[in-house]
């Protein structure tokens, strides 16, 4: 899925866009035991019930594709023989009315999710008219069906006991406690939404914590081997230059490095691209070509990119790069940077001392303070 094709389907729920009649799913206590299961018609909901139920569901396509939102791929077999796509494939043909499918669904989070305390599978499944084109850019009738169904798995958070003011008459009352549904830590769509059309061997998985993908559930739910984390995207990168770079891996090479990913990103931003900006193997070795390390290494940088990443993979700029922000640290100091202008700051030896100098021309505070440098 692009970026254009993920707004489309977020703005699927509203109460008047979306075709979801009903919002299933079960409660699992602290044990790991379903508590209770149910299926809640969108019909008997008020209009803020409405409201709120469909904005945490669509939390479970928030965030970036890359970073939140990764793409699991089905290889050809499993999508023929695989249980798990089996399972999935059930439940949004039966539009999550299958009671077994749905039994063996939840036993599978159930095994592979922790959460402390209790939480909520929430289910719900919409069937999108996808409109289309005409030739001179008004959007024409239906072309097709796109049947899919969202899953989010909600902490639940007790609410406590206490007493609220009920302003129409005046007096205190008191409430008792309550479990109150948070936004989810994982989730994800199924099918995917590929080039504005159901792709079988796809699905779009989200985790609120990038640094945390929780393998054990996409392990268990989709049978896939889990992607590589943003975090671990990141260590891979920094390990592949690290290692090959050795004495060259300096403050001006790794400026240069952020600099350049940095313009890349704004390229891509600014031509309206709608598919996401993604760096390979040459990709990067043009980078490294381009920022003045010699070729040697940079051939090494190549290879070890494919040992640590896999043949033809392609990692995330934003997994690498934070655009935004430029940081030095010292086992006793950090120091922050304008992206903009770490034209600002040199590494230097002087008497045999290493030094990071930063030109300060005005505008120094200290703890909030300006002060002079004299």
């Amino acid at each position: 899925m692009n970026d254009k094709e993920l707004r489309e389907i977020r703005r699927r729920f509203r109460p008047d866009k979306s075709n979801i009649l009903k919002i299933k799913g079960c409660l699992v206590n602290s044990e790991k035991t379903v508590v209770s299961r149910f299926s809640q018609p969108i019909a008997s909901c008020s209009q803020e019930e409405n409201e709120k139920l469909l904005s945490i569901i669509k939390k479970s396509l928030s965030g970036g594709l890359g970073t939140n939102l990764l793409g699991l791929e089905f290889t050809a077999e499993q999508t023929m023989q695989g249980e798990e796509h089996r399972l999935l494939m059930e439940l949004r043909k039966s539009s999550l009315e299958n009671e077994d499918a749905l039994t063996t669904f939840y036993q599978k989070v159930i095994e592979s999710v922790n959460i402390d305390g209790g939480y909520v599978i929430l289910l719900a499944c919409d069937n999108y008219d996808v409109f289309s084109y005409s030739a001179d850019g008004e959007k024409a009738d239906s072309s097709e069906m796109f049947s899919y169904f969202v899953c989010g798995v909600c902490p639940v958070k007790p609410l406590n006991a206490g007493l609220y003011f009920r302003q129409f008459d005046n007096s205190f009352r008191a409430i008792e406690e309550h479990a109150m549904l948070s936004a989810p830590e994982m989730g994800f769509m199924f099918p995917s939404f590929d080039d504005r059309a159901a792709n079988i061997y796809s699905a779009l998985y989200y985790t609120k914590d990038i640094g945390n993908i929780h393998p054990e559930f996409i392990q268990n739910v989709f049978g896939v081997r889990p992607p590589m984390s943003a975090p671990e995207q990141k260590d891979g990168f920094d390990s592949c230059l690290k290692d090959t770079l050795q004495d060259e891996c300096d403050f001006n090479v790794l400026c240069s490095v952020h600099n350049q990913i940095s313009e890349m990103v704004e390229e891509h931003k600014n031509s309206k691209e709608e598919e996401p900006l993604k760096l390979s193997k040459h990709s990067l070795k043009t980078v490294l070509e381009y920022c003045g390390v010699d070729g040697e290494k940079v051939e090494q940088f190549g290879n070890k990119f494919e040992e640590e990443f896999g043949k033809n993979a392609q990692i995330t700029p934003k997994s690498i790069v934070d655009v935004k922000k430029f940081e030095l640290a010292t086992p006793d100091v950090s120091i922050k940077v304008n992206p903009d202008r770490t034209d600002l700051v040199t590494t230097q030896i002087i008497n045999g001392v290493k030094y990071i100098l930063i030109r300060a021309n005005e505008g120094v505070e200290v703890n909030g303070i300006n002060i002079d440098i004299k």
